[in-house]
């Protein structure tokens, strides 16, 4: 999958190891914030907890707060954009929700910084590749309810 220059410079990450992007086409109107708190709350559930905890061993923040989306820490943002960044002893990641164009993109990028990141997250991104769609279809539905701020 071909990722547009102009998308991997919002990157973080030293060097980029695994990238993807999914898109949903929508008429919904909201900030790139509103649609990453509306993907994942301002506090990581039991299954993100087990998979960004555990298994990848990301150091989140255990309270909510404006500088933070369910514990990553908010890198960056720009008007159709915004970065959030986690890193474990082994792996650096990025979550940018971008907007526009009736769309809404979620892209993920990874730097593995030691070994067991290579090992860890093939089987890993198989999951997440199965889930990312249906997080952005929950997360518009939650934004046309009005459950996001």
């Amino acid at each position: 999958m071909a990722i547009p220059e102009s998308v991997l410079t919002l990157s973080s990450v030293p060097e980029i190891d695994y990238v993807d992007r999914f898109t949903l086409a929508t008429d919904v109107h909201a900030s790139p914030e509103q649609w990453a708190r509306a993907m994942f709350g301002d506090v990581p559930g039991p299954g993100e907890l087990f998979i960004w905890r555990v298994l990848l061993g990301l150091r989140l923040s255990r309270r909510p707060g404006p500088a933070t989306v369910a514990g990553w820490r908010i890198g960056g943002h720009g008007e159709d954009w915004i970065r959030l960044e986690a890193a474990s002893w082994f792996l650096s990641a990025n979550l940018l929700v971008q907007t526009g164009d009736a769309q809404v993109s979620l892209v993920t990028l990874l730097h593995y910084g030691r070994r067991p990141a290579g090992a860890v997250w093939p089987p890993l991104s198989a999951v997440h590749r199965r889930l990312v769609p249906r997080v952005l279809r929950d997360a518009e539905a939650r934004i046309r309810r009005g459950g996001v701020r």
